[in-house]
């Protein structure tokens, strides 16, 4: 389905993003999966090698912006396209009063979930658009649409995320780039553990169940753009 494509995930140690990196390369894609965490993407790389797949394991830190663009410029060297992103990182920063965030958590809340997905934008597209088929995907969250209390942080992030996917899709729509969002709703992760913690874990979707959606917005034939694919109704938004 996917073979001879190549992929980045990123957040890809644990949860979404590793199950979507085992999608992608369960379907055929080479992976280029990106984590903080060694261990994480080492424990991937065995079991996409024991699924017959292939990967290239990336240790960065998202908030080394520089280490972004030189991604771009690695890929390029050697492949000289991408044909998916699967920008999956993100933060919660915990809860809090908006007059009580601190600073420094705020920014960085910022930094992550909304300038380094920026940043992959800036140093991907190029090779994005090199692809004949290139699908780009975000993960999102309800708490963009939302005002609850004590989400202030990181709400605005999804909130500044979004706008800023759609107004890039709105810059490629006269290209084969199709770049949509994937609201995948409470799932069993470890994001969703510090915001709810005293949630029964068995109540919720498993990470693993992101592969369906994510497989419909990774198509060649994929007609829709600049859209948010929610995976509990199967349905498309703006």
């Amino acid at each position: 389905m996917l073979g001879g494509k190549i992929a980045v995930v990123t957040g890809a140690s644990r949860g979404i993003g590793y199950q979507s990196a085992l999608t992608l390369a369960r379907n055929g894609a080479h992976v280029i999966a990106i984590a903080r965490t060694v261990g994480g993407l080492e424990e991937l790389d065995d079991e996409i090698q024991g699924l017959g797949g292939t990967a290239t394991l990336v240790p960065i830190d998202l908030l080394d912006y520089d280490a972004i663009d030189r991604l771009g410029a690695s890929i390029f060297e050697r492949w000289q396209k991408l044909d998916i992103l699967v920008a999956n990182a993100g933060m919660l920063g915990g809860l809090s009063p908006v007059e009580h965030i601190e600073p420094k958590t705020f920014e960085k809340i910022q930094a992550l979930n909304v300038t380094a997905n920026w940043r992959l934008i800036c140093s991907l597209s190029p090779l994005l658009r090199e692809s004949q088929a290139g699908r780009a995907v975000f993960m999102t969250s309800i708490a963009s649409e939302e005002s609850k209390p004590f989400w202030g942080g990181y709400a605005t992030s999804q909130a500044a995320l979004k706008s800023l996917v759609k107004t890039w899709a709105a810059e490629c729509s006269k290209t084969s780039l199709r770049i949509n969002l994937l609201d995948p709703g409470p799932m069993r992760t470890a994001l969703r553990a510090a915001a709810m913690p005293g949630e029964d874990p068995d109540l919720i979707g498993k990470p693993a169940e992101i592969s369906g959606p994510l497989l419909q917005l990774l198509m060649d034939d994929l007609q829709e753009h600049g859209l948010v694919l929610d995976r509990q109704t199967g349905e498309f938004h703006g």
